[in-house]
């Protein structure tokens, strides 16, 4: 029979292990934890882990796409999607499109101290483009707003300069791609550094508007300026 100083014991040894951890639930929320450990839930929007809540599903879907297929390269990407079906990749798309969190407050980056002049640049670029260089205006694809068009057009507000500059940068360098043909390695290519610098300043200073949604797919016109394989009807 147990004596007292057994019994004893016995408590002590039970307050003092760890309780058995919970199964935890088995929802997409709790698959995608992982995703929001960088892309944080209120998302901090720096020039590693940009926003994805609520752009288009069809862009984040193409953009998992393209880390599982190698046309974007980030090794902590493609680990977490290299095994994972086309269906699964949807699902989380659906999953960070449909939600739409504050922004966090602006991230001081390289276009902190643009002068006018850059910026006046920038906002050209963004609005009209440049003709001359058979640059098209941001806006042409982007949407007017340039919160980005349905299906799969990203929005441009919100996010920081340095990572827009990381982004044009990577499709300079072939770092990253998109399906063929890939219009913004060719409007990449045409574009200076100081074009690039005077873009991501200009767009890092516009104040995102929370309300703020994707166009519609009929807001842009088709064909798009140039061929676009990543775009429904683009690719003409």
């Amino acid at each position: 029979m147990p004596t007292f100083s057994t019994l004893r014991l016995g408590a002590l040894l039970a307050l003092s292990l760890p309780a058995a951890a919970a199964t935890p639930p088995d929802t997409l929320e709790q698959r995608v934890a992982a995703c929001i450990a960088c892309h944080a839930a209120k998302e901090r929007g720096d020039a590693f882990f940009p926003r994805i809540s609520g752009k288009p599903a069809g862009y984040l879907y193409n953009q998992l796409v393209n880390f599982r297929e190698g046309r974007r390269n980030y090794p902590m990407m493609t680990y977490m999607v290299d095994h994972l079906p086309d269906a699964y990749l949807r699902e989380i798309a659906d999953y960070f499109a449909a939600r739409h969190p504050p922004y966090p407050p602006a991230q001081a980056g390289s276009g902190a101290n643009a002068g006018a002049a850059s910026l006046a640049r920038g906002e050209a670029l963004v609005r009209h483009g440049d003709p001359a260089k058979k640059i098209p205006a941001c806006v042409s694809c982007h949407g007017a707003a340039l919160y980005g068009v349905e299906p799969a057009i990203p929005g441009l507000v919100g996010l920081p300069s340095d990572y827009v500059n990381a982004q044009f940068g990577a499709w300079k360098n072939q770092v990253r791609r998109a399906a063929a043909p890939d219009c913004m390695a060719d409007i990449a290519g045409k574009l200076t550094v100081a074009d690039v610098a005077a873009v991501s300043a200009w767009l890092s200073k516009q104040p995102p508007d929370a309300a703020a949604r994707p166009a519609a797919a009929a807001s842009i016109a088709l064909p798009l300026p140039q061929p676009c394989g990543s775009v429904p009807g683009g690719a003409q």
